[in-house]
């Protein structure tokens, strides 16, 4: 293990041992690391950022939207872009190339819904019409753009599937097993393929979970080409839920980092609040690189932030947290606000590392060299579990 002195009152160490391309990463966005959170260094930051987002008004069983926001960064204000109303509660977001949205519904969810960049709903199917499967909450293009992949629960048997469905239709074309249940996120891999994160916990069309012992939760990789599993993998918890992914590069880059946000299902609160919130795979090995946490176990979203680190929500536990790999066994918190949630890079005036977080106040801005910020909502409003990062200029 080798270990280096950094102006910090810990001694931190690089747990194990990286390429040195990364090692030289590593130790500059340490370094850069030790001035947060209360010694940011300011720098002339972008102008204006549009975001997709879905949320609900202040109240619960207020109506739910999803739609477009506007952060002017110089005029400290954040607007609407166009909004759309929705049938339910949603989940995830998709951006089209119009300045659209495609948006999935929340699980056990029923329907996808497609919004042009005015904000006019042109597209909206109903799931139940296909049989027992219902939507897992995620939706993510192929490579060459002609399909979905939706993460879905097949009720009639509690097994995970993919639906495969045509871009523009929206129609299922085809099913694939994810070998786990409750299968949540996807991603796509720098070859086109689909990395999965199975979630593990049985649940009922209502929701609910139950038989918490068979938690079964699962990193799984398939081959778009027919569906086949090239590989699982698991972490040694098996009350770990494995939930929400983020790559930390680009993931054709053979450096990429998958970080996996992870949310605690053990009986005793003793042991969620001591639970891990981050596993990371490198391409071969899953692993839990830090036992550090929120006190709660429970990592609400996950982003890239501070050049092949993550950025985690915890909004019970009011914080967002910064993982490194060049201080692996530590985490610190970047965003004390209330209840944070929705995560999603922002370049801001350099090459990257920033993140914006939705919190009960509005957005937080954080980056490693310029100035944090806080736009407050346009209107009160809660935001849902995700938003994307449009455009910034």
């Amino acid at each position: 293990m080798q270990t280096r002195t950094l102006p910090h009152p810990d001694t931190l160490s690089i747990a194990r041992p990286l390429g040195r391309r990364r090692a030289l990463q590593a130790i500059a966005a340490a370094l850069a690391a030790t001035t947060f959170p209360g010694q940011l260094r300011a720098a002339p930051a972008g102008t204006r950022a549009v975001l997709g987002a879905a949320w609900r008004g202040p109240r619960e069983g207020d109506p739910y939207f999803a739609g477009t926001l506007i952060a002017d960064w110089e005029a400290r204000s954040l607007s609407f872009g166009y909004t759309v109303p929705l049938p339910s509660r949603p989940h995830g977001l998709m951006a089209e190339a119009d300045g659209g949205l495609l948006v999935c519904s929340a699980r056990p969810g029923t329907w996808l819904l497609r919004c042009d960049g005015h904000g006019k709903v042109v597209q909206q199917i109903d799931v139940q019409d296909e049989g027992a499967c219902r939507l897992g909450g995620h939706v993510v293009t192929s490579a060459d753009g002609e399909r979905l992949y939706t993460t879905e629960t097949d009720f009639s048997t509690g097994k995970g599937r993919i639906g495969v469905r045509d871009r523009h239709s929206l129609r299922k074309l085809a099913e694939w097993d994810t070998h786990g249940l409750d299968p949540h996120q996807l991603l796509l891999d720098g070859k086109g393929k689909l990395f999965v994160a199975n979630g593990g916990i049985p649940r009922t069309l209502n929701d609910r979970k139950f038989d918490i012992h068979r938690m079964d939760a699962s990193l799984a990789h398939i081959d778009t080409a027919n569906g086949k599993l090239l590989g699982k993998w698991t972490v040694a918890d098996s009350r770990l839920s494995l939930r929400h992914m983020a790559w930390s590069r680009a993931p054709q880059d053979q450096d990429a980092l998958l970080g996996i946000a992870m949310q605690a299902e053990h009986d005793l609160e003793a042991d969620r609040r001591r639970a891990p919130i981050l596993a990371v795979f490198d391409g071969t090995t899953l692993s839990i690189p830090t036992h550090e946490n929120d006190g709660i176990g429970y990592a609400g979203d996950i982003a890239p932030a501070l050049h092949d680190g993550f950025a985690l929500s915890s909004h019970q536990a009011d914080v967002t947290n910064l993982w490194h790999p060049g201080l692996p066994d530590k985490m610190r918190p970047i965003i004390q606000l209330k209840a944070p949630y929705a995560t999603t890079a922002w370049h801001g005036p350099q090459e990257g590392g920033g993140v914006l977080v939705a919190t009960a106040y509005g957005l937080g801005r954080w980056h490693p060299s310029a100035a944090p910020n806080l736009l407050p909502w346009p209107a009160p409003m809660a935001l849902d579990n995700h938003w994307i990062l449009i455009q910034e200029a």
